[in-house]
């Protein structure tokens, strides 16, 4: 009898991808396109790089503290509905953005896009982790991981061009035509899932709300600023990062000991290894990526004397061999689980990352672009795994929950590669007595802080999950047999009156 597999990717599967990343991906290119604009926006507004600065920093804020209240609010109005209000409220916030009038309304308004990213952004890993399913969560969110990976990178290109071409107000404008898209398509094809009754659903964890939001995104202001100010010691760092940690702690104490309501995150999913070290891994990932994110395009803009686009340019081959990288990656390790893979992938981020220490002032752009090329394969063969191994060991009720923690663990994560990287290079540019090379001194520095994070996550991968056990197979029902009909020896059926005779 033949069996029937229902792991395939069917057509339904594909278009629900599609339309899901056709929504998330506005608020990931968002998250960097504005940053090629602050000299623009001092000029336009007559104020300070510092306080533009709060554009971004004002969303990436707003953002983290919403992602947590996104995980309760899955369960209480259902996820499609949230996704079109986020879509929705990241829209109004592009449009009055595009019509901001001072620094203040430009930063209020960035901080509500800030809001509707939060809401969608990790609703894209809830959507497409319940569609997928266990047997086929690796090669999910491996397609996924393409946009994650190319959005970082092309944001300030894309902010560039757009820039340059059209004016800052089209950073934003830009939004409309995709997000009204993606809300029409949505309405096609999100599914609505089980009907939300008023007052179902779980209560909100208020205590818990006013301790890991607020925590976030003081931890998260405090590495903004240690990569802006290339130190730790500043008090806008330390006090942040104190209050932030206290907060973090105190709602581990409360998630712990809560009994009327069910915590924002379940503290008790990081007793499970897998969960864990997925998380964990994840956000070193994270990590990893934005360090080089972050010294890269300075490299060639000190040491070679490139501009912003030129320099955006040459970056975008590390976000290409992680989009190569992972849904190959991911479809493997539907078969393969992550540990081999996710162990194979560390070699070679950190052989490449020691290649990016040999190169200096005197190096050729084609050495560079092809270590950043293989840090982003080996960086791609590691994320769509670890995504793949931590939807498929989630108990279904918990994924929203798991997609916050990632999304925030990513987001620190960046920040950290950015504000250590910032501060090697500052120490070496101190240290060494001659300009280039302070320079190649702070740039290797820093590329052997990302070989170092590398063997991290080689010494991570064993606690990773290994081959998925083996999903039983369906077979076609079978019609139970009917019985024949009793008959006497000479063939004749057997009735009552004919047996009684």
């Amino acid at each position: 009898m033949s069996q029937v597999r229902d792991d395939r990717l069917d057509p339904g599967l594909l278009r629900l991808i599609g339309v899901t990343l056709l929504g998330g991906i506005m608020g990931i290119l968002d998250s960097t396109m504005v940053t090629v604009a602050a000299d623009t926006f001092a000029e336009e507004f007559n104020a300070s790089l510092s306080s533009i600065s709060w554009a971004t920093t004002g969303y990436l804020l707003a953002l983290t503290v919403t992602i947590p209240i996104t995980s309760w609010a899955v369960g209480r109005f259902g996820v499609r509905k949230l996704w079109l209000f986020g879509l929705v409220l990241f829209l109004v916030g592009s449009l009055a953005s595009a019509l901001a009038w001072n620094v203040e309304s430009l930063v209020a308004f960035r901080v509500v896009q800030g809001v509707g990213a939060g809401v969608v952004d990790p609703l894209v890993l809830v959507i497409l982790a319940r569609a997928a399913g266990p047997s086929r969560a690796g090669r999910v969110m491996g397609m996924m991981g393409v946009v994650l990976s190319l959005g970082p990178v092309l944001g300030p290109v894309l902010g560039g061009v757009v820039l340059e071409s059209m004016g800052w107000r089209w950073m934003f404008y830009i939004n409309l035509p995709i997000g009204i898209v993606a809300v029409l398509l949505a309405l096609r094809v999100i599914p609505a899932g089980p009907p939300v009754t008023r007052g179902s659903g779980p209560r909100l964890d208020i205590v818990g709300a006013l301790l890991i939001a607020p925590g976030l995104a003081a931890i998260l202001l405090a590495l903004t600023e240690a990569g802006e100010r290339a130190r730790f010691a500043a008090p806008s760092v330390f006090i942040p990062l104190v209050l932030g940690g206290a907060l973090l702690v105190g709602y581990v104490i409360h998630a712990l000991r809560a009994r009327r309501t069910e915590p924002m995150i379940d503290i008790r999913l990081f007793s499970s290894r897998s969960f864990a070290a997925s998380v964990t891994v994840q956000g070193l990932v994270g990590l990893a990526t934005f360090a080089v994110l972050f010294a890269l395009p300075l490299y060639y803009q000190v040491l070679h004397g490139h501009g912003a686009r030129a320099a955006g340019l040459l970056v975008a081959p590390l976000g290409l061999g992680s989009a190569l990288a992972m849904p190959l990656a991911g479809r493997l390790s539907d078969r393969l689980g992550a540990r081999d893979l996710v162990r194979g992938g560390a070699v070679v981020a950190a052989l490449s990352s020691v290649g990016l220490t040999r190169i200096g002032a005197d190096s050729g752009e084609v050495w560079s672009v092809l270590a950043a090329f293989a840090v982003g394969l080996g960086l791609g063969g590691v994320g769509a795994p670890t995504m793949g191994s931590l939807y498929r060991t989630l108990p279904p009720e918990k994924v929203p929950q798991g997609s916050s923690v990632v999304y925030n663990l990513n987001q620190l994560g960046g920040a950290l590669g950015v504000a250590c990287v910032a501060l090697i290079l500052a120490a070496a540019g101190k240290g060494a007595a001659a300009g280039d090379a302070a320079a190649i001194g702070g740039f290797q520095g820093a590329y052997w802080f990302v070989f170092a994070v590398t063997l991290v996550i080689l010494a991570a991968s064993p606690l990773l999950p290994g081959r998925p056990e083996p999903r039983p197979r369906r077979r076609p029902a079978r019609r139970p047999p009917t019985a024949p009909p009793r008959r006497a020896n000479n063939g004749l059926q057997v009735t009552k009156r004919n047996a009684g005779r």
